[in-house]
């Protein structure tokens, strides 16, 4: 009974008694009277009995008052003391609100004192782990950066294919995989469901059975791509590297994948294949032409000098429509070989800048920047593009005394254009063309390419050119731009990704209790996806719309921010313009988004095998709820709300509120009134309750809902 009940029962039992002693007082002065005393005090009882019932009412409402304020004085102010020092268990650098007598606050001031202490030791003690901990974090970091650099994907699953470890270049091979930008990759998630489970059943008994290390298959995303997957067994420890037991399930601690996109790779060997086909079979008709005219001319020596000039022109036109064919398909599979080159993104400037140093270094020239665009990406082959510019500010040093250069960035339309400018000489054309043709030698160092090569690799062009009227010439090349926007969507530093990912947590090598029921599995072991919806308005029953959802996932205890769903959504009707104050999304911003039947199986996708989690969970239900019926989507998993759940750990608290259970646990709230944003903080406070339900006896999902739904906030309906 909570303490509104109590405060409730006292009352109704206080009145009660009070009637009760007011009718046996009544009962015990009419026993001593006589009967026309008794028929008197009848009859003025009659007269007067609604100011007896007057008075009868003040004395009720004045024993409430008395009973309110002795409640609120020695209960309820009590109960928040004792919820906010549970709280501070959490959270150690939170204080009690000073309340109540003169005896409670001085308990509370003691409590504090006694908290600071402890919040001081517990800094001391932390600050000795973190210096002892030093020299794992280092090799933690290097083994992050190490994964996260790999050009091969690596996904490493427990026995039950559950994922603990991936790499960034595994998440991008299949993001997008569920659907509209969304990974089908993260912790805690299936592999099944990216690679079929019996592909990878297969490849781990063969592993068993033949004593191999590892063993391979080829399998395709659902975008098309072809891989190349290796899986390799992971033995528990204690057993032999190539024990046959790794492979089975005893003995199997987990079993890693890398993975190799061969896509490129199939395509360029398939085009060779396919020109050398193309090319044998129309060079058969020509070679037996040849083959027949000279034939011809050799048997027949004496035939006539017109016969002989045919059969010459026969053997002429044939070895030339062969030369064309031959030098066509060289040209194709010379693009397909330029295409695979490895390219990286970069900014024109950084190039020019250690462009500045290498022509430094190796030629003694001054070299300096002019009119360098700061804004232009370039996708080249950063090292090969800086040899070529060296080399041709060698021979200009070497061959013309130039001694001062410049360097200019510029960009037009799709492609940019670096320029080489000297000033005091020209050479003719046929002396550019032999340095563009020449393969590169440098200060002892020699390449086989040319820098017309190293261009036409980059996907570009070189050319020579003069200014008459300032007496300038330049060699420019012009190269394919990057947008900035593709290179921070290609990189791991966006808002939702640090320089150090964390896609791993070994805690995961242990197998899940598949056994337990769901509400009896503990709530510390679960995944949850923690989400919020940004709306129209507040009525989901009177045609308001979801404009966003925004998700983020937990997993093993861990929130985990680079895993996030977060979706604008066209709501198909006109902005209220009190919502957009609250949550700034305008309707220019939801033009061209995706509408509400599309997004929802995507987001059904992101949060399949986990708990929902959320504030207020019944109104963001409630909107999904009203659109199983037009999308044929249903979001049947169990759900957790924390305004119940802070309902049960902080009953006598007045407020619920998302911001004032944040301050309540010492979460910061960023982003608010964003859907993401609102998620993250909800998925943090969800964090710091898990240890407090576990103090109240609250450990399993079936606990946690049961006690939830006990609480008054539980009756609210939309």
């Amino acid at each position: 009974m909570d303490s509104r009940a109590k405060l409730i029962t006292a009352v109704a039992v206080a009145c009660v008694f009070l009637l009760a002693v007011l009718l046996a007082a009544g009962a015990v002065l009419g026993s001593g009277l006589e009967a026309p005393e008794r028929a008197l005090l009848a009859s003025l009882l009659e007269r007067r009995f609604g100011a007896v019932l007057m008075i009868v009412f003040v004395a009720c409402v004045f024993l409430f008052l008395i009973l309110r304020a002795t409640h609120e004085f020695l209960v309820l102010m009590p109960a928040r003391a004792a919820e906010e020092a549970s709280a501070m268990l959490e959270q150690p650098t939170t204080r009690l609100t000073v309340q109540g007598g003169r005896e409670l606050q001085a308990l509370i001031a003691n409590v504090n004192r006694v908290a600071e202490q402890r919040q001081a030791q517990d800094e001391d003690i932390a600050a000795r782990i973190r210096a002892a901990n030093a020299a794992a974090e280092a090799d933690r970091n290097r083994f992050a950066v190490l994964m996260s650099e790999l050009a091969q994907g690596v996904i490493v699953c427990n026995p039950d294919g559950r994922v603990l470890l991936y790499n960034r270049r595994a998440r991008a091979l299949f993001s997008g995989s569920s659907g509209q930008g969304m990974a089908a990759l993260g912790l805690g998630r299936s592999i099944y469901g990216i690679f079929d489970r019996h592909l990878i059943a297969y490849a781990l008994e063969n592993v068993d059975s033949r004593r191999h290390t590892h063993r391979h298959f080829v399998a395709a995303t659902e975008s098309g791509r072809l891989l190349r997957v290796l899986v390799a067994p992971i033995p528990e420890a204690g057993a032999a590297a190539g024990d046959g037991a790794a492979g089975t399930a005893h003995g199997l601690a987990g079993y890693m994948t890398m993975i190799e996109d061969m896509t490129e790779t199939f395509e360029s060997e398939s085009t060779r294949d396919r020109l050398l086909q193309d090319l044998t079979e129309s060079s058969r008709g020509q070679m037996g032409n040849l083959r027949a005219a000279a034939e011809t001319l050799s048997d027949y020596a004496d035939m006539s000098a017109e016969d002989h000039r045919r059969f010459l022109a026969v053997v002429r036109d044939e070895a030339e429509s062969l030369a064309r064919r031959v030098e066509s398909a060289a040209h194709t599979y010379a693009a397909v070989l330029k295409s695979r080159w490895p390219l990286e993104e970069m900014l024109g400037s950084d190039l020019l800048t250690a462009a500045c140093r290498r022509i430094a270094d190796r030629c003694a020239v001054q070299v300096s920047l002019d009119d360098v665009d700061a804004e232009v990406w370039i996708k080249v082959d950063g090292f090969s593009l800086l040899q070529a510019m060296t080399y041709l500010a060698a021979r200009l040093h070497d061959e013309y005394g130039i001694k001062d250069l410049r360097l200019r960035l510029s960009r037009d339309g799709e492609m940019a254009h670096i320029d080489l400018i000297w000033s005091g000489v020209f050479m003719s054309t046929e002396t550019v063309m032999t340095w563009e043709l020449d393969p590169m030698t440098l200060a002892g160092e020699s390449s086989p390419l040319t820098v017309r090569d190293v261009v036409e690799r980059n996907g570009g062009e070189v050319w020579f050119q003069r200014n008459h009227a300032s007496y300038l010439a330049f060699f420019r090349f012009l190269l394919p731009t990057f947008s900035g926007e593709e290179a921070a969507a290609s990189s791991v530093g966006g808002a939702m990704a640090d320089s150090r990912p964390e896609f791993y947590d070994f805690d995961l090598f242990k197998g899940e209790e598949t056994g337990l029921a769901l509400d009896d599995r503990l709530l510390a072991q679960l995944a949850y996806t923690v989400f919020d919806t940004e709306t129209t308005g507040l009525e989901p029953s009177e045609g308001d719309e979801i404009i966003q959802i925004g998700a983020v996932r937990i997993v093993n205890r861990r929130l985990l921010r680079h895993e996030s769903f977060d979706q604008l959504i066209d709501p198909r009707r006109t902005l209220p313009a009190g919502s957009v104050k609250i949550h700034g999304i305008t309707a220019d911003m939801l033009s061209g988004q995706p509408p509400i039947e599309r997004t929802l199986p995507i987001f059904r996708a992101f949060v399949a095998d986990t708990i929902l989690v959320a504030h207020n969970a019944a109104f963001d239900m409630r909107f999904l709820e009203l659109k199983e019926a037009g999308t044929g989507i249903r979001f049947d998993r169990p759900v957790l709300d924390t305004l119940l759940l802070s309902a049960v750990l902080f009953p006598n608290q007045e407020s619920h509120r998302l911001e004032e259970i944040a301050e309540r646990l010492g979460v910061s709230v960023l982003g608010r009134h964003t859907a993401v944003g609102d998620a993250i903080v909800t998925a943090e406070i969800f964090l710091k309750m898990l240890p407090l339900l576990a103090g109240k006896g609250i450990r399993t999902l079936g606990e946690a809902r049961a006690a939830s739904e006990k609480t008054y906030h539980a009756r609210i309906r939309y």
